[in-house]
């Protein structure tokens, strides 16, 4: 299997000024590919374009600079345009997995920034890397790398830091486990629950995100242009960076430990662009990364051969009794620990919703038709028997 590997490095000015040149060649390549593609009545080949946009353009005064830089990134970026509309078409006609993706778009100068070497455009010699064109690099190798890598790609962020991500094969990892499956109920106030009771805590962005809303505001009353408006920016692409470290070495971290200690881990399927709609909770959510947290998992899973298991959003997972089976029906979010009305069994919220998500992700979930039945279930808690139900 496949994995990348990235590390930070530091350029020296030259360096600088030849990837920023060749950075602005890939955008231009790309978006004059791009430019064909719309104009087009059917999708060009890979091939067909590159010869239009390469080789044809280095002969126009207005593109004679693309000869400049290194040619292996400028034809991996056309067909990276191959790939992305592919998955675009795959998307709209149900062959892609996920939500509907949107087409190719144009990109800008103060976006993310990358180029990709293959095999023929880059070299690892001893601690440097050396790059067609660009020179040699020292990344701080915080890890040494499995095998020889396929690809790098060279990535400047929005707060002007460089990246070299490169692409190995590695091999799944056998390693027993300790326990033989968990539930995880993800959420806000904590981060995880786990169904064995234990509750992780997320980290506090609420200093950072603070600054960026005070900085945003600031944005917004500069003038479009200007450099004072070009320094704000970069305050906040700095601290949104910051975000972004925090949350993925906390997720990598969480993510290892629930791999490492069990065999089957199992996640509820969370709707998370429609629970942004949601206005007092869209922020917080955004902030906590579920999908990151999913995706980390399943990567996992995947190396140290685990089994992860994904249930079916609609499970009442929150609404059912995870000791006898029995449906007390929609409760609202500020109860946070309820009383069973059948078997008299006090439950937190959360830790009841994650022992409910283990069992159906084992197949071993209660009969709710039988319970349902047996009992005198009512979609909501009827106000007389509010003194069951607990608000915390």
């Amino acid at each position: 299997m496949k994995a990348r590997y990235r590390y930070r490095f530091y350029p020296t000015d030259q360096q600088r000024q030849r990837l920023a040149q060749l950075f602005g060649c890939v955008r231009v390549v790309w978006n004059d590919a791009l430019a064909i593609c719309k104009q087009s009545d059917s999708l060009p080949k890979t091939s067909e374009l590159q010869k239009l946009v390469i080789t044809q353009g280095k002969k126009t005064p207005e593109r004679q600079w693309l000869s400049d830089v290194s040619n292996v990134p400028l034809q991996q970026s056309v067909a990276d345009l191959g790939v992305a509309y592919k998955n675009f078409f795959d998307s709209i006609k149900g062959r892609r997995k996920g939500k509907k993706i949107n087409p190719p778009r144009f990109k800008k100068k103060t976006e993310r920034q990358s180029a990709r070497f293959t095999t023929y455009g880059f070299s690892i010699k001893g601690e440097e890397v050396y790059l067609a064109k660009i020179g040699n690099v020292r990344p701080i190798w915080s890890r040494k790398l499995p095998s020889k890598p396929s690809s790098v790609t060279v990535i400047k962020d929005a707060a002007n830091r460089y990246f070299l991500s490169f692409v190995v094969e590695i091999d799944p990892v056998h390693q027993p486990a300790s326990n033989p499956s968990i539930g995880i109920d993800l959420g806000i106030k904590a981060f995880a629950t786990l169904s064995t009771g234990e509750k992780i805590d997320g980290p506090d962005y609420s200093k950072l995100d603070k600054k960026i809303r005070r900085k945003q505001r600031k944005l917004a009353r500069q003038v479009k242009g200007s450099q004072r408006r070009e320094k704000t920016r970069l305050q906040i692409a700095k601290l949104h960076s910051r975000i972004s470290d925090i949350r993925r070495d906390f997720l990598h971290k969480v993510s290892t430990r629930v791999v490492i200690e069990n065999q089957v881990i199992t996640l509820e399927d969370l709707n998370v662009s429609g629970m942004v709609k949601n206005r007092k909770l869209a922020r917080a959510i955004s902030l906590q990364g579920w999908r990151e947290f999913r995706v980390l998992v399943e990567a996992k899973c995947n190396k140290l051969n685990r089994e992860f298991i994904v249930i079916d959003r609609w499970e009442p997972t929150s609404q059912t009794c995870s000791k006898c089976g029995f449906k007390w029906g929609k409760v609202d979010l500020s109860v946070r620990s309820v009383v069973c009305l059948n078997c008299g069994t006090e439950h937190d919220r959360d830790e009841n919703a994650a022992r409910n998500i283990e069992k159906v992700g084992i197949g071993h979930c209660h009969d709710y038709k039988w319970t349902q039945r047996g009992s005198k279930t009512t979609s909501v808690a009827s106000p007389s028997e509010a003194s069951r139900i607990i608000a915390l």
